[in-house]
């Protein structure tokens, strides 16, 4: 936050508006979830419409039934000779979940620990502002900028799904798309906390990146045997996609599983940073 929007953050806190910081954290990087939209939307627009283009589901299975059963195992492609399931392959559980995940990870890396490792967060403080309201209002602007995207990606979805012949059903698209979203929520929330324990960006970033990439691996090797199934409970990349939402509906489970781990998060992130030295 700069001093620019630090004077504006305090002239609304003083006309008391409700949720400065938050308003001013979104207002500064309405340009940055605009970007991801596009890019999101990009790569949409590249991958959906070439279902029925390369031949469906009878051609796509041939295809990956030549590839090693490793490697099909690894990248999640068991399903996509179906609609849903290479939807789900394609993009959600794999460019999706990479582009939201560099995203949040940004956002959330920097929401505290960027601020306080640039000195602009004993500016904040100083502005009347107490430490669980900065993260608090942090962590909200995080949710309402994962929620847009995943907006975004549900109605591209919905729009492509006719054209690319993928046969979707819009409820198990939404169920989807939520956890989806929680799962990036998560990853994200992730780096805000461990900005907000430590005081560094860089710690931020490795904590998130550490949940999506850990994530994403376990899932990968618990696929490759029954012996490492196992590595499935430590995933939560296999919680959201490890029953093939597109095509089945989402779990509620996961969902209400993914809620109280971000709550317990952040409550982790207020209770830390409200008691420690900032700045140093």
């Amino acid at each position: 936050m700069s001093t620019g929007e630090l004077s504006r953050a305090d002239a609304r806190g003083s006309g008391r508006q409700v949720l400065p910081l938050f308003v001013v954290a979104l207002e500064s990087s309405w340009r940055s979830v605009a970007g991801w939209c596009v890019g999101l939307v990009a790569a949409l627009c590249l991958y959906l419409p070439l279902y029925p283009s390369i031949g469906g589901g009878q051609q796509m299975q041939q295809l990956i039934s030549s590839l090693p059963k490793e490697l099909v195992r690894t990248l999640n492609y068991d399903q996509i000779g179906s609609g849903p399931g290479y939807a789900q392959s394609t993009f959600f559980g794999l460019m999706g979940f990479v582009l939201t995940t560099i995203a949040v990870i940004a956002w959330g890396a920097a929401a505290v620990g960027g601020d306080e490792e640039s000195g602009q967060l004993e500016l904040t403080l100083a502005h009347g502002v107490t430490r669980p309201q900065v993260v608090l209002e942090r962590f909200a602007a995080l949710v309402v900028r994962i929620a847009v995207l995943v907006l975004v990606v549900f109605v591209t979805v919905l729009v492509l799904n006719g054209p690319s012949q993928l046969g979707l059903d819009v409820g198990h698209l939404a169920g989807t798309c939520l956890e989806f979203g929680l799962l990036a929520l998560l990853t994200g929330t992730t780096a805000l906390v461990a900005g907000a324990v430590t005081g560094r960006r860089v710690w931020g970033i490795g904590a998130g990146t550490a949940v999506a990439v850990l994530g994403y691996v376990f899932n990968a090797l618990g696929n490759q045997s029954e012996d490492l199934q196992g590595l499935h409970a430590f995933s939560p990349y296999h919680a959201v996609y490890g029953q093939n939402p597109l095509a089945n509906g989402a779990d509620g489970a996961v969902v209400l599983a993914l809620v109280v781990a971000c709550a317990l998060l952040v409550g982790l992130a207020v209770a830390v940073f409200s008691r420690r030295d900032v700045g140093r």
